[in-house]
């Protein structure tokens, strides 16, 4: 690795300054997820995939970071935009004719 040492070195370091490391972020977490696992119980399991799918094509209203807002955790993590929740799950999306 001779001279590519220092930039993977650096590209690490970077990783870690800007990586969070906080167990109040995952507190946070769990407590905004108990409530949906409580209804797991009556449920089943096949909620959980509901709820996976929700959380993760849902669009944030309002953020801390203005480059969130209005993006789900999926188009932030692909950086990509996503089609429309329906035409994900299989659905033709209805358009009016003009």
């Amino acid at each position: 690795m001779k001279n590519r040492f220092y930039l993977v070195e650096s590209a690490a370091a970077e990783v870690l300054d800007n990586t969070v490391r906080a167990s109040s972020l995952i507190e946070n977490l769990n407590s905004r997820l108990r409530n949906y696992f409580t209804l797991r119980r009556h449920l089943g399991n096949d909620y959980l995939k509901v709820l996976r799918f929700f959380l993760n094509y849902r669009r944030f209203m309002r953020s801390e970071h203005e480059e969130r807002v209005g993006k789900s955790p999926t188009e932030l993590l692909t950086g990509a935009e996503h089609k429309h929740w329906l035409e994900i799950l299989g659905f033709e999306l209805f358009k009016q004719a003009a």
